[in-house]
């Protein structure tokens, strides 16, 4: 196990990371879990397990009806642990099917499902209520566990957004740029205007642009805010 998972004394609370993708959210989460001697959640690998689901039911995504029932009869487990997160659908590992193109352009008309989000949230409730947790996902402050001691809005100005995602991909041509910046656009405009649990800064959270910054550099900036919020609730 590496050296510095001690450095930073252990977290008592919830860290509530929210904010859409291309931020750096699941590195940073990850690395502020090892650091704070937390659980990890990482609430959209639950979403994206449950869109497999459905797209290997072959349901069609405009059914509401059937993909609850599909999600419902669906075992979804996420390993906890930062330093071997794990997704695994009905029992088998789906960690490389959830990051496909194919899963990714789907899980927004899954995840939008009122339903689909009232199970899951319940279930990552239960997650959370276990242990201290860094939490990541697009509704973590505002409906999963609005009480976290820390909340963070993490956001990147879009151009930065698209080039981390298209290195994500393996590309970074300017034809793939411009396709990637479209994407992400439909997507924040899709999370953002859904009836259940739309993404939006939640209140009381601390904004912060990661444009400009190193991964280390914010997960400094993070430690810093979760021990000076743990602080200030003591003292309250």
């Amino acid at each position: 196990m590496p050296t510095d998972f001690n450095e930073t004394p252990e977290f008592r609370g919830v860290v509530a990371l929210d904010g859409p993708s291309g931020t750096g959210k699941s590195t940073v989460a990850r690395l502020l879990a090892r650091r704070l001697q937390a659980q990890y959640l990482d609430t959209g690998a639950m979403y994206r397990a449950a869109t497999v689901a459905v797209l290997r039911a072959g349901i069609d995504l405009n059914d509401p009806a059937a993909i609850t029932a599909e999600v419902a009869g669906s075992r979804i487990d996420v390993g906890t642990d930062p330093w071997h997160p794990s997704t695994r659908l009905d029992g088998r590992d789906v960690e490389r099917e959830i990051r496909t193109a194919a899963t990714t352009a789907a899980v927004s008309a899954v995840s939008a499902v009122p339903a689909v989000r009232t199970q899951l949230v319940a279930q990552q409730r239960l997650i959370i209520g276990r242990a201290s947790t860094v939490a990541e996902g697009r509704d973590i402050g505002s409906v999963v566990w609005p009480d976290a001691e820390l909340k963070v809005y993490l956001t990147a100005r879009e151009e930065v957004r698209a080039r981390r995602r298209a290195g994500e991909l393996g590309s970074l041509d300017s034809d793939d740029l411009n396709r990637v910046a479209q994407s992400l656009r439909q997507r924040d405009a899709f999370d953002s205007s859904r009836a259940a649990s739309p993404l939006r800064r939640p209140d009381g959270s601390t904004e912060v642009d990661t444009s400009d910054l190193t991964i280390d550099e914010v997960v400094e900036l993070l430690v810093e805010l979760a021990f000076r919020a743990i602080s200030a609730a003591d003292r309250a």
